[in-house]
């Protein structure tokens, strides 16, 4: 599969994550926000455990890799990312809380262009800009 098809499989699976998880934690009886971040958070790590083992993939080399400081500090950006959202989706409502989140693609791209030398043209400037008004049209 191409990058284009890996990422149509990741919206249409990651569409999913709101909703239940905003379900799972309200009403009665809810599952603590933090509970249903370790627990649905818990099977991504088995999953990729098992992904990895099943590709042939070593961790270890890459434990002290030069870019694993990345790895890292990614990793703490993601753990304070999930576990705010998941506290925001058991406070608000989804169709609040999802819009304000999806901002990161927002972000994401900006970041992508001033860091990663990746090329801003005029479609991806009117791409970002779309997003920024439809993020605010959904979430007021």
């Amino acid at each position: 599969m191409n990058y284009v098809q890996w990422s149509i499989l990741a919206l249409l699976s990651y569409s999913g994550v709101a909703p239940l998880i905003g379900f799972a934690t309200t009403g009665d009886p809810k599952i603590p926000s933090f509970v249903a971040a370790l627990i649905s958070n818990g099977l991504l790590v088995v999953a990729t455990i098992g992904v990895v083992l099943y590709e042939g993939q070593s961790v270890a080399t890459y434990l002290t890799h030069p870019k694993s400081p990345y790895l890292y500090l990614a990793g703490v950006c993601l753990a304070v990312g999930i576990l705010a959202y998941y506290r925001a989706l058991s406070l608000g409502p989804v169709s609040a809380v999802v819009p304000i989140f999806g901002t990161f693609l927002v972000v994401s791209s900006v970041f992508g262009i001033l860091f990663l030398n990746e090329s801003l043209t005029a479609r991806k400037a009117a791409g970002i800009g779309f997003a920024m008004v439809g993020i605010y049209l959904v979430s007021v």
